[in-house]
């Protein structure tokens, strides 16, 4: 294979994890792919000597970094916690937006049974991301579901989340109910202890 097709080559790989990063609901998946592609496609703009093509993707390269750096170092300051009961409106219309991805990682999770529940939505910067919902046991919450969209999944609402609520609503965090593999291994991440029916974060 000749230095000229190698090049081609090189470049068409470059196009396709810019296109294939356009498909990602994860913002920083997102941004971690498009600046890889970018770096590519620049690389061969410059060898090329298409000296415009290679500072657009500069330009995509820094705005890529900055994007990451924002979402790797996100303040307490830019979150949000509202608590509400877990039947009214606006935790509804959450639920029912996002249900087939929720029960993605919650295939037992009843939306229709949650009276009497409490439920706290995690906003990043005005922008709802995060829902968790579970049944008061004086202390201790037993949880329903614990769901970020795709878009905030890599970021730290789950973090913000548990340092806010335990130790002032609750003193325990407990799953009794089926979760996925995928969930496990993020609650375990968090600091979770499995026990032989549950998954338990208490204040330490």
């Amino acid at each position: 294979m000749d230095t000229h097709t190698l090049l081609e080559l090189f470049g068409y790989l470059g196009s396709a994890m810019v296109v294939i990063s356009m498909l990602m609901s994860s913002i920083i998946k997102l941004r971690i792919i498009n600046t890889i592609g970018s770096v590519i496609s620049g690389i061969y703009a410059v060898l090329c000597g298409a000296i415009p093509l290679a500072l657009m993707n500069f330009c995509l390269i820094v705005i890529n970094l900055w994007g990451l750096y924002k979402l790797l170092n996100v303040k307490k300051e830019d979150y949000d916690l509202v608590k509400a009961n877990a039947t009214d409106s606006m935790t509804d219309y959450f639920i029912h937006r996002n249900l087939d991805d929720i029960r993605k990682f919650f295939p037992s999770f009843d939306a229709s049974s949650l009276s009497g529940k409490v439920a706290y939505t995690v906003c990043y910067e005005g922008t709802p991301a995060g829902l968790l919902i579970g049944q008061d046991k004086g202390g201790i919450l037993d949880v329903d579901l614990d769901y970020s969209t795709p878009a905030y999944r890599d970021c730290s609402v789950g973090t913000f989340l548990y340092h806010h609520i335990l130790g002032s609503d609750f003193q325990t965090l407990r799953y009794t109910k089926e979760i996925t593999p995928e969930h496990q291994a993020y609650l375990m991440k968090m600091g979770f202890m499995k026990n032989e029916t549950s998954f338990e974060l208490s204040v330490k």
